[in-house]
């Protein structure tokens, strides 16, 4: 039996979102496999305007995550993979990161969902999610999606392991 997901909502990324993103992604918890506290709010600004890029020349982004009231509870979305020197180059990532406050609720899988079916509608044929190995409430999200683990990795900086995550677009 499936649960009823929660209505959320999704924008491109404004510039007064890199504040709530550098605010939401300030709790450890949140960060717990990125390296484990926010990034400086100019990694955010750089970040959201990077997307609105995207979102013009793509049509998809890591779009800002609203909640029923309307506040922003993080991001989802996709992307081109932006390294260079590891893990799936050229091809779009999914992804997403979500306020403590909000987890166990269903909104990155309602999100990441709407997110499936607009990358899909762009014109893209795969995608994949890159996921800590240890992030066991990540893995179960792209289980639901319907994803297959393709490969594990070492990350080169945090030298953690990671698991890279696919699903065919063309055939979901």
């Amino acid at each position: 039996m499936s649960r009823l997901l929660p209505a959320v909502q999704l924008r491109v990324p404004t510039g007064e979102d890199a504040v709530a993103w550098h605010r939401v992604f300030a709790d450890p918890d949140v960060m717990e496999f990125q390296g484990g506290r926010a990034a400086e709010l100019s990694v955010y600004e750089e970040l959201t305007a990077r997307q609105r890029r995207h979102d013009a020349e793509r049509g998809f982004c890591f779009w800002t995550m609203l909640d029923e009231q309307g506040e922003v509870i993080g991001f989802t979305g996709a992307q081109p993979w932006p390294h260079t020197h590891f893990g799936p180059v050229g091809e779009i990532e999914i992804g997403w990161r979500l306020a403590r406050r909000a987890w166990g609720k269903g909104y990155v899988t309602a999100a990441a969902r709407t997110t499936l079916e607009r990358v899909r509608a762009a014109g893209v044929g795969q995608v994949v999610a890159m996921v800590d190995a240890a992030n066991k409430r990540s893995i179960a999200v792209t289980e639901r999606l319907g994803m297959h683990l393709s490969e594990t990795f070492t990350a080169p900086v945090s030298k953690r392991q990671g698991c890279c995550f696919r699903l065919d677009l063309t055939r979901a």
